[in-house]
């Protein structure tokens, strides 16, 4: 956490211990003196946790994702949870446009060529945004930051959210999943990582789209399986992807098949990287601090 949430907590009237180098353990043999817990994903609000902090009243998650909290055993304790996916949607979005602007443009590759002295414009020629169509699945903080960033690129903006509607304005067309898979040339994923989510992106749902794409995942890596991923880039439905977020993060951990999909995803120059860093930006990680110190605040759980 930046220790910017310490003098807005403690102004508030809490006692504040930070903590960032302890371990579960050492979590797990204090927790029960605490009224609240502020963790960041290395830190699973599991069952056993959650039964250990005995007085616990919250529990707030620096970010944006509540994969790693038990969410329904914290609910029926009448735990508070909460979350800042606004702290960090400015920089999602920013990281979104910049991997496609990078995908589309062919940088990656040209940069890594013209330091060989290869100088080759024909085969890094790119294409333009202006004349494509944008699909955003997920229209929470993130997709929405991504529709407001994309005005000024002049392309058309399309998005589907199952469990949200009538959120159309200046930046967006809210739509049917079905109309996009017919229109997007372009998908980008803004969703938790839920039951119903986790390799949501498989065959049938890559299959589905009447075009060719781009893909794009600042979302969670286990939304997108990586052997539909190969595949379709093999084929060409996927046109290129930009992938922020892997289906396992843990690199020294991969199994086998991952360990063999992942040598064959980085052979491709149509496929871009980053290590999970979309919304970690030096500005994010004040912002996530000062959101949560208002949500706290405002549970009025101690007197100011």
């Amino acid at each position: 956490m930046h220790e910017c949430i310490i003098p807005i907590l403690e102004n508030t009237g809490y006692h504040v211990d930070y903590k960032p180098k302890i371990d579960r353990e050492g979590i797990l043999s204090i927790l029960e003196k605490y009224i609240g817990i502020i963790i960041r994903s290395k830190t699973p609000a599991d069952k056993e946790l959650i039964s250990t902090g005995k007085n616990l009243k919250f529990i707030a998650r620096s970010g944006a994702g509540m994969d790693q909290v038990d969410v329904t055993y914290a609910e029926s304790k009448n735990i508070k949870l909460l979350n800042a996916p606004e702290g960090n949607r400015d920089a999602v979005a920013e990281h979104t446009l910049g991997m496609l602007l990078n995908l589309m443009n062919k940088m990656r590759n040209s940069d890594i060529q013209v330091r060989k002295k290869i100088w080759d414009r024909e085969g890094n020629r790119g294409v333009e945004l202006m004349h494509r169509t944008f699909g955003i699945i997920g229209f929470g903080n993130m997709g929405g930051a991504v529709s407001r960033r994309l005005r000024g690129f002049g392309c058309k903006v399309i998005a589907y959210d199952k469990y949200k509607s009538g959120f159309a304005n200046e930046y967006v067309e809210e739509v049917e999943l079905d109309e996009l898979f017919e229109r997007a040339d372009i998908v980008s994923f803004h969703v938790p990582l839920t039951p119903e989510t986790r390799f949501y992106v498989n065959d049938r749902f890559i299959e589905s789209f009447k075009k060719n794409i781009i893909l794009l995942n600042t979302a969670r890596g286990e939304i997108l399986p990586l052997k539909s991923l190969v595949k379709y880039l093999k084929s060409g439905k996927i046109l290129a992807a930009g992938l922020d977020v892997l289906e396992n993060e843990k690199m020294a951990r991969f199994t086998e098949d991952q360990d063999m999909l992942m040598k064959e995803l980085y052979e491709m120059d149509n496929v871009l990287f980053t290590p999970h860093v979309a919304g970690w930006t030096t500005e994010s990680y004040i912002k996530i601090s000062e959101t949560l110190g208002k949500k706290i605040k405002d549970l009025k759980l101690v007197g100011e």
